[in-house]
């Protein structure tokens, strides 16, 4: 099984805004699916074949928690190896998790795999519970120089996308989702 994961903040105030860049990819990706609300995982989640694309109700600091939670249901975690977890295992084949990038532009995005959170906190989260930053990740640019430079990093994140950035953001999630299989 593959687990896509979208990052964003539940509920309608934070729809449109620059954090829940992976909420909307998912959206992109899907099209018009009926997403279950599942208390086990904390998450709207939507299977499909061998894949589950969930997007965690947790607040964006706290993704680590449903992410590991289904990670753990699947048996998709390393085994345990005496009294210590196994750290660093590699999650490339297993996790992709989608999400904003403050520090590319809007318009761009980059496929990572086994690197740092970068100062995102809900990546933080996720690295923190698994115990690696081995997944594969999409990041999506967020990023408007004129109003970043006036705003700080974490209220930045929670503006509203213009109409023209959404057109922006929407070619920019379909150019980057069809590489998802590459």
């Amino acid at each position: 099984m593959k687990i896509v994961i979208g990052l964003g903040n539940p509920g309608k105030e934070y729809a449109g805004n620059r954090h829940n860049v992976g909420f909307n990819a998912l959206d992109r990706l899907l099209g018009p699916v009926k997403w279950e609300s599942s208390k086990r995982f904390n998450c709207e989640i939507y299977r499909q074949r061998n894949y589950l694309y969930a997007k965690p109700l947790s607040f964006m600091n706290k993704s680590g928690e449903p992410v590991k939670k289904i990670l753990a249901y699947y048996q998709l975690l390393p085994k345990k190896l005496g009294l210590f977890k196994k750290n660093d295992a590699d999650l490339s084949e297993t996790l992709l998790v989608i999400h904003d990038d403050i520090d590319q532009a809007l318009g761009k995005y980059r496929w990572t795999n086994d690197s740092g959170s970068g100062g995102h906190n809900g990546i933080k989260s996720i690295i923190n519970h698994l115990k690696t930053q081995k997944f594969r990740r999409l990041k999506i640019g967020v990023a408007n120089e004129k109003l970043r430079q006036q705003i700080p990093a974490d209220r930045f994140v929670l503006t509203n996308f213009s109409e023209s950035e959404k057109n922006i953001l929407n070619e920019t999630i379909d150019c980057a989702l069809t590489e998802l299989e590459k």
